[in-house]
């Protein structure tokens, strides 16, 4: 899953992604709104998480502006105003939920937990099977058969990749624009080492390599 947040208080910021990052969510970070709503455009985010206040364009013009385009991404709105209207206004404009500061970062993660599984079960199916591999999307948990596999957020980040397109060549480039953020400026073969990873817990068998493609989860004989 990726997300932005649009937030230009940049401690703030940078303590939300880093958080969500340890949650396993590749996560950007941009302080300005006209920037947040050019990138939210551009990219195919699963949802934004969209302070009000901000320079440039606030955050009710850059959620009303991506609904007038027939965006439907997730937005949960931040702001420091604590008021029915505000938090009105914010509805009307197409938010779909609001967090007034001083909030919890556990409320938050639940509350993006919650957007995540709401657009999970409009999309497709929470519990992903291939095989008996099952992978619960909403809980973020992964089964053979009876038996439940740890994985790392990573791990977990790449292999749902997979699922979501089992039995079809999943390309690097479609792996690492939905796990690992824009800002990620290290080695692109990291995929391969948790590609690897997920072979040695979950079984060599069950992803193929397409060579100078990509990658393939199938179902065991």
């Amino acid at each position: 899953m990726r997300l932005l947040i649009v937030e230009d208080e940049k401690r703030l910021a940078a303590s939300l992604a880093g958080g969500l990052r340890a949650e396993g969510y590749a996560v950007d970070v941009v302080h300005d709104g006209r920037e947040g709503l050019h990138l939210a455009t551009e990219t195919a985010y699963d949802l934004l998480v969209l302070d009000i206040m901000l320079p440039g364009m606030n955050g009710y013009r850059v959620c009303a502006a991506l609904r007038a385009a027939g965006n439907d991404v997730p937005i949960l709105m931040l702001t420091a105003k604590d008021g029915e209207y505000d938090e009105a206004e914010g509805l009307d404009t197409g938010a779909d939920d609001y967090l007034t500061k001083p909030f919890s970062y556990v409320v938050l993660v639940a509350r993006v937990r919650a957007l995540l599984r709401r657009r999970g079960r409009s999309a497709a199916a929470p519990a992903l099977s291939v095989g008996d591999l099952r992978v619960d999307t909403a809980a973020r948990r992964v089964f053979l058969g009876d038996d439940e596999v740890a994985l790392t957020a990573k791990e977990f980040a790449v292999l749902e990749q997979l699922a979501r397109r089992a039995g079809e060549v999943v390309g690097k480039p479609e792996i690492m624009a939905h796990v690992w953020d824009f800002a990620y400026e290290g080695d692109p073969n990291i995929v391969e080492v948790y590609v690897s990873a997920l072979r040695r817990k979950l079984g060599a068998h069950r992803i193929q390599t397409a060579r100078g493609a990509g990658y393939r989860l199938v179902a065991t004989p």
